[in-house]
């Protein structure tokens, strides 16, 4: 009887704290490591935090970005994730890192292996207006351009996503 009543007092107490959102065995990290109480809070407040953020930064940006939805700028990106990335000194991966790139010539990033047609063609900066030309259609934009995206057709989501690139790759006006 008595190990009954400790199961139903050990249920009762996790349920409780699953209720709370917390656990007394904290769930393992990615790398594998126990986590804390505010291990478990960072994620969700820096996320807030970052989301915060890139609407501040956005607000800052020129017409036409600045109205731009930050969101889905973000879920146009996802098209572009399996070959870019956007942070600072994160890998060059089928496509070149991101970060910075906008106000730099084309073609510019050193380390990068890049199409013939970007080494030996035009190497205006990577403004709004030619990122628009691009991601609407980049073999129309750079005929011979290695990069098989075949282009983003609705002018906001173009815009959507300028924004968000904008907001998250150390833009600063030129």
């Amino acid at each position: 009887m008595r190990s009954s009543s400790a199961l139903v007092v050990v249920l009762a107490v996790t349920s409780l704290l699953a209720a709370c959102g917390k656990s007394e065995t904290p769930a393992p990290s990615a790398d594998g490591a126990p986590t804390t109480a505010s291990d478990d809070a960072a994620p969700a407040d820096t996320g807030a935090a970052a989301d915060a953020a890139a609407q501040a930064t956005l607000a800052s940006l020129p017409a036409p970005y600045n109205a731009a939805d930050w969101a889905n700028g973000k879920k146009q990106f996802a098209r572009c994730r399996s070959c870019h990335t956007l942070g600072e000194g994160q890998a060059d991966m089928t496509g070149p890192n991101l970060h910075g790139f906008l106000n730099r010539p084309m073609a510019s990033k050193p380390g990068y292996n890049y199409s013939d047609a970007l080494k030996e063609g035009e190497h205006h900066p990577w403004d709004a207006t030619h990122l628009d030309a691009w991601i609407e259609n980049p073999r129309a934009a750079h005929p011979g351009t290695k990069m098989a995206f075949a282009g983003l057709k609705d002018a906001e989501d173009r815009r959507d996503l300028i924004a968000y690139l904008m907001t998250e790759t150390g833009y600063k006006p030129g």
